[in-house]
């Protein structure tokens, strides 16, 4: 563990795609893969915080996370990283009527732009992929080999802090 703690903007996209074939997913330029746990935790008014949990192959790592929502597609992330016995202690302090999120996470880069896959656990067929955005204004170069159901930028719904109390029921159709 260190000492570390970061502040940022995090402008982000999201979509909910098809489920993405994995041989052409770990093809793709800069592509990593790792197992995600994370835990939400009480908060002051209009913050999210939680904990995360993120095993590559050859390290794990743990993270606390506070965001203020900025609007539907920005918010102030201050990040700290944590030592496994303080992240077993947070956990046990699990925001009430909250599950944890178990997910594995897909990152890659396509045409300068980084992509970030979700597949959870409860969805056989769709995925949710983010990008991250330098600003507002940056248009998003779509991966070829994907297949966009549709964006839910903003939409509360499939926030990972919603998901944790109600999990959405998948969706396969585009709209």
């Amino acid at each position: 563990m260190s000492d570390k703690t970061s502040i940022g903007i995090e402008i982000e996209r999201k979509y909910i795609i098809k489920m993405p074939d994995l041989a052409t997913l770990t093809s793709q330029n800069s592509y990593t893969a790792s197992d995600i746990l994370q835990i939400y935790l009480p908060a002051q008014q209009g913050e999210t915080r939680r904990i995360r949990r993120r095993s590559y192959p050859d390290k794990t790592i743990f993270i606390e996370t506070k965001k203020i929502r900025l609007d539907n597609m920005s918010s102030t992330e201050i990040e700290r990283e944590l030592g496994e016995e303080e992240f077993s202690t947070l956990a046990q302090t699990i925001l009430a009527e909250t599950r944890p999120i178990e997910k594995t996470r897909h990152t890659f880069i396509y045409l300068g732009q980084t992509f970030e896959i979700d597949v959870y656990p409860d969805w056989k067929c769709t995925a949710i992929m983010e990008t991250e955005l330098p600003s507002r204004e940056t248009e998003v170069k779509m991966p070829k080999f994907l297949e966009i159901i549709r964006e839910v930028t903003g939409n509360k719904a499939y926030s990972n802090a919603s998901m944790s109390k109600s999990f959405p029921k998948e969706e396969t159709q585009s709209n």
